[in-house]
């Protein structure tokens, strides 16, 4: 049995288990849209009490997603992504119950924190699953944030018309436990892990900074832009972040590695990922509003709750569907041209929406096209930041890369928020969007698709990354073609690599080098450590075996020609070899 089939028998599930995962903790961040402006009435509070609600969900969920990312990194991703969605269901639970306004902002905060499973289900599946799978699978996990965004509207909406709305945080809850289930079933842990302590005071530094910075952007409308409260948290977000970043460069293990993220693939991913962040929620705000208006306003379009909820899905399906072709894309262009490609295709999609806005299924085609870019954009970002940082580095870096897009998403809401409050009509007392507000709002967003697309050609060459890959993989399935037909060869070197633990360490690498010095070949080892090598002649030979996460070792050995096969276990970092 070869390795490959192996690893296709262990990972089986791991994929749609850990896409159906982002998507649940996705739906936490619209679960409530369809019931926003019911939220004073229902909690008996103000409107501007009640828009914390929604305001903790988002705080949590950035503060989250970078830590929870460092802690897999160094604690395993399985064990913290188990931790999150157990976090959720508590959150989910404690609004189910409550209708108290400071009971459920702590319930929604609890449900923002799940955020943290976007990073970790991506890491996990750099690190579980064989190279050929990855692109596609990684590419679902990172539009599941919009995916799950998407189907939450039409889903939450019909809940609401027909039961009581405590419902859906009952149905949340039922999502997070069957998540979780799921994931102890298909999903094994990584044996990538980072060395080193984490960094609480780095963590505690930067979700005040977070917290200081993306409050005064969600509440400014409220406050005053030029308020003294919103100017002076804006302030102190600069300064603590500052205070946060020089600590961290001083840090031999830091939460965030600053100088790693100052590379330009991980800098222009970053601030690309905020720009697509930006065009997202966009249109995740104005089209709602735009079908639910009532025709008696000349161009509102009449739809109830659930009808207009169903014209959004597509949005979220679509990225579904873009990540197969996202796979093919990028193996041919790299994943720089598909963010591009997406890109583009947002600018377009908002361009034609400024003239589609006349019917239900005009916005539908909006939708699906906006959808499509979005879904190249977002399965691009993951691919270009794993590119270019180290395995152990993984989940602390798409956890920075998704706080990236959640600030966008913050910056779109208080933007186009104001825009659509500045230009709105009253009537009775009440605020009417028109559509100079919408369109200006498509506008906005086109902008910052420009704006991310002028980053986008500042990272480094994807066709010269993509041919770096394809010959590490083809490097790489010459290993393990070479390994299986070792474990079949009479003679050579045969045993397994293991952590200080005893843990099997699976898909180290191990070369052995000749008398000579020359590399005489080369195998990564399988899921359960083990590696074997053939011998082109008897002689002295090094084991040299090295893996992510873990200091590089050589053990000398010999092979002579009464050796039918010398079986030698490799002990990582800076071990000894351990007599089979």
């Amino acid at each position: 049995m070869t390795q490959s089939t192996t690893l296709q028998r262990g990972t089986r599930g791991v994929v749609p288990v850990l896409a159906f995962a982002g998507i649940t903790v996705a739906v936490m961040q619209t679960l409530l849209v369809p019931i926003i402006k019911d939220l004073p009435t229902l909690l008996s509070t103000t409107p501007s009490n009640a828009t914390w609600v929604m305001t903790a969900t988002l705080l949590a969920g950035a503060v989250s997603t970078p830590i929870m990312g460092r802690l897999g990194d160094l604690y395993g991703k399985r064990r913290m992504l188990l931790a999150s969605l157990a976090v959720m269901v508590v959150g989910s639970l404690i609004c189910g119950f409550s209708d108290d306004l400071v009971v459920m902002i702590v319930g929604r905060a609890l449900q923002g924190f799940a955020m943290g499973a976007i990073p970790l289900g991506i890491g996990l599946m750099r690190d579980t699953l064989p190279r050929e799978k990855l692109g596609s699978a990684m590419a679902l996990m990172s539009s599941s944030i919009g995916v799950g965004g998407g189907l939450a509207l039409p889903l939450a909406a019909l809940t609401v018309q027909h039961a009581d709305w405590h419902m859906l945080f009952f149905g949340a809850a039922g999502l997070g436990v069957i998540s979780m289930l799921l994931t102890l079933l298909f999903v094994p842990e990584s044996h990538v892990k980072a060395q080193g302590t984490f960094d609480f005071l780095g963590a505690v530094g930067l979700s005040a900074g977070l917290v200081l910075f993306l409050l005064p952007i969600t509440k400014g409308s409220d406050w005053g832009w030029t308020s003294g409260l919103t100017l002076g948290l804006f302030g102190a977000a600069a300064l603590v972040l500052v205070l946060w970043g020089v600590m961290e460069l001083r840090l031999a293990a830091p939460l965030v590695d600053l100088r790693t993220t100052a590379r330009p693939a991980v800098l222009f991913t970053n601030l690309a990922s905020v720009m697509v962040g930006v065009a997202f929620y966009a249109i995740s705000l104005v089209l709602p509003q735009l079908l639910q208006l009532p025709e008696a306003t000349g161009y509102g379009l009449g739809r109830s709750m659930v009808v207009a909820g169903l014209c959004v899905a597509p949005l979220g399906l679509t990225m579904m569907f873009t990540a197969p072709v996202y796979a093919r894309l990028s193996a041919k262009y790299g994943p720089k041209v598909t963010l591009i490609l997406g890109m583009l295709i947002i600018a377009v999609g908002y361009g034609a929406g400024l003239g589609l806005m006349n019917a239900a299924w005009q916005t539908i085609i909006i939708a699906v096209v906006i959808g499509a870019g979005i879904g190249l954009a977002y399965s691009s970002l993951p691919a270009l930041i794993i590119g270019a940082v180290d395995p152990s580095e993984t989940g602390a870096a798409n956890g920075l890369n998704t706080l990236m897009r959640s600030i966008g998403t913050s910056v779109s809401s208080a933007v186009i928020g104001m825009v659509l409050a500045s230009t709105a009509d009253h009537v009775g007392g009440v605020a009417i969007p028109t559509m100079t507000g919408f369109r200006t709002s498509f506008l906005i967003a086109t902008g910052a698709v420009a704006v991310g697309l002028v980053f986008a050609l500042f990272l480094p060459s994807a066709r010269r990354s993509a041919r770096t890959q394809l010959r590490a993989s083809s490097e790489e399935d010459a290993n393990l073609r070479a390994a299986a037909q070792a474990l079949e060869a009479p003679a050579g070197f045969h045993g397994r690599v293991l952590s200080p633990s005893g843990t099997p360490v699976a898909r180290a690498k191990v070369t052995l080098i000749d008398g000579r010095g020359r590399r005489a070949g080369s195998a990564l080892t399988d899921e359960s450590g083990r590696y074997a090598l053939s011998v082109p002649c008897d002689g002295s030979y090094i084991l040299a075996a090295t893996a992510a996460g873990h200091a590089p070792l050589a053990s000398a050995s010999a092979h002579r020609g009464g050796d039918a096969a010398v079986e030698m276990d490799l002990l990582l970092p800076g071990g000894r070899e351990v007599p089979a």
